[in-house]
C-alpha cells in the first residue's frame, strides 16, 4: 500500500458545545457506532480505529463493499454503523458484538448483523494529500469521490441551514444517533485536533449508589461510583459508573460514603444475584473489553441517590454518565425502559426512556433507516431542559425512599423523533 498518507492516522476530533454553532458551518448527524480511518489502494484495504488499532479483520462484508464503491486510492473518514433487526434505528450493542477473537464467530456475525460505513470526509484522493484543504473543498471532492455509492457504503447528510440542523437534532435521535457535528468551512483537517463541534442530546436520572471502585491513586479516594436501576420484578440492574470527580471531592466522598459499606451477604450485585441472570457490575470482570483491568468494587447498601446526566441510552436502557471514557460505553443491557413510575419494592424509581423510532415527517424532512412504519401524530418540541453542570457539580445523596423527583414536576415529554421511511437518509 502506497497512499500520500499511510496508517495509523488519529481522526479529527469535536469539542462539546451546549448550542449549534454560528458562522459559516456544515453540520452532519452525529453518528453511534466506530470511528473509523479507511486507507484503499486498489485492492488492499485497511480499517482503522479511533486509537490507531486495525479493524479489518473484524468487517470482511465492508472490506468488499468498500472496494466496490470507494475510488481505487483513498482515504476516508467516517463512522462504520450497523442497523437494528427492528430497521428503524442503530443497534450499538449489536456493534460491539463484532469484535471477536473467533475467525468463525467473525464470520458468522458479518452475515448476521452485517455493517455498513457512512463516510464524511475525504484526507486523499490518488496522489493528493487534501488535509490541508478546507472542509468545504473536502466536501465537494467527497460528494464527486462517491457519486455512484450504493449500501452498505453511504455519503452522509450535511446542511449548511442551522435550522435544518435543529429540526434534525430533535428528530434523529429516535434513530438512536449521538445529535449534531458542526465543521468550519474553512477548517483543514487536524488529526487528533477538536476543531469540530458536537450537541449531544444529554438529559438527568436518578440512580441508585450501589457501590465504588477506589481510585489508582490511593485506597482512601473514590475512582468511580456504581449506579443501578430498578426493574419491573424490583432487581437492581447495573447501568454503568460516573467518576469525574475532583481529587479533593474524592477523599471527601470516600470519608461520607464509609457508614454505608457492607458485604456481599445480601447486597444486590452479589455472586448468586449474577448467576441467576441479573446484570450486576461483575458481569464485564471477565469481558474482552476489561483486558487486565482490576473490577472488583465495594459494595454499600442502596440506600442514596445520585443525580447523574447522561447522553443517551444503550442496549434496552443501560445510561452513558457523561464522565466515562469521555462519554464511553459504559454498560451492557437491562430492562427496557419506560415513561411510567412505579414501585418495585420500598422504593419509588424513575425508569429512563429511549425516544421512540418514529415521529412526524413531512416532505422535505430526511426519511429514517429501514422499513416503512406507521405514522404517529406529531409531537411538539419539548421545553428546554434547565442548564445543569456536568455529573460531578450535580452529584447530591438523599434517601432511597419514595419521592417526587423534578423530573416528575416538570413532567417532561418525548421529543419528536424521526418515523421510519423509504430509505437512508444520509443518500443525497
Amino acid at each position: 500500500m502506497q497512499l500520500p498518507l499511510m496508517p495509523p492516522i488519529a481522526p479529527m476530533l469535536a469539542k462539546a458545545v451546549s448550542a449549534l454553532p454560528e458562522g459559516p458551518m456544515s453540520f452532519e448527524p452525529k453518528w453511534d457506532g466506530f470511528r473509523s480511518i479507511i486507507f484503499r489502494d486498489g485492492d488492499e484495504v485497511e480499517i482503522g480505529s479511533r486509537n490507531g488499532k486495525p479493524l479489518t479483520r473484524y468487517f470482511p462484508e465492508l472490506v468488499e463493499a468498500l472496494k466496490l464503491n470507494l475510488p481505487p486510492r483513498c482515504v476516508l473518514d467516517g463512522e462504520i454503523i450497523l442497523v437494528g433487526a427492528s430497521g428503524d434505528r442503530l443497534d450499538f450493542d449489536a456493534l460491539q458484538q463484532r469484535i471477536h477473537p473467533a475467525a468463525s464467530r467473525v464470520r458468522l456475525l458479518a452475515d448476521q448483523t452485517p455493517a455498513s460505513f457512512v463516510a464524511f470526509d475525504l484526507l486523499a484522493l490518488d496522489d493528493e494529500d487534501f488535509t490541508s484543504r478546507p472542509f468545504e473543498e473536502r466536501r465537494a471532492a467527497l460528494e464527486v469521490a462517491l457519486a455512484r455509492c450504493a449500501a452498505p457504503v453511504h455519503l452522509t447528510a450535511a446542511t449548511r441551514d442551522r435550522d435544518t440542523a435543529g429540526r434534525w437534532f430533535r428528530q434523529f435521535e429516535g434513530a438512536g444517533l449521538d445529535g449534531i457535528v458542526a465543521k468550519a468551512l474553512a477548517s483543514s483537517y487536524q488529526p487528533d485536533k477538536r476543531t469540530m463541534f458536537k450537541v449531544k442530546h444529554q438529559r438527568t436520572a436518578d440512580c441508585v449508589l450501589a457501590g465504588y471502585r477506589v481510585h489508582t491513586s490511593g485506597p482512601d479516594r473514590i475512582g468511580s461510583l456504581l449506579l443501578g436501576l430498578y426493574d419491573d420484578g424490583g432487581v437492581l440492574a447495573n447501568v454503568g459508573v460516573v467518576g469525574a470527580f475532583p481529587m479533593q471531592r474524592r477523599k471527601e466522598l470516600f470519608e461520607e460514603l464509609q457508614p454505608l459499606v457492607t458485604d456481599f451477604a445480601d447486597h444486590p450485585w452479589a455472586w448468586d444475584r449474577q448467576e441467576e441472570g441479573a446484570r450486576t457490575p461483575r458481569n464485564a470482570e471477565g469481558s474482552r473489553w476489561s483486558g487486565n483491568k482490576d473490577l472488583g468494587f465495594t459494595p454499600l447498601r442502596p440506600e442514596r441517590v445520585v443525580e447523574v446526566k447522561y447522553d443517551h441510552m444503550e442496549g434496552s436502557g443501560s445510561g452513558t454518565p457523561p464522565s466515562s471514557s469521555g462519554g464511553g460505553r459504559t454498560g451492557s443491557p437491562v430492562p427496557a425502559p419506560t415513561r411510567s413510575w412505579r414501585s418495585p419494592s420500598a422504593m419509588t424509581w424513575p425508569r429512563c426512556w429511549v425516544p421512540a423510532a418514529r415521529g412526524p415527517r413531512t416532505a422535505a424532512e430526511p426519511p429514517a433507516v429501514g422499513r416503512a412504519a406507521p405514522r404517529s401524530r406529531p409531537v411538539p418540541p419539548p421545553a428546554t431542559a434547565p442548564t445543569r453542570g456536568k455529573a460531578r457539580r450535580v452529584f447530591r445523596t438523599r434517601r432511597a425512599f419514595p419521592h417526587v423527583t423534578g423530573q416528575e414536576r416538570r413532567g417532561r415529554r418525548r421529543p419528536p423523533s424521526v418515523s421510519a421511511g423509504r430509505a437512508p437518509w444520509w443518500e443525497p
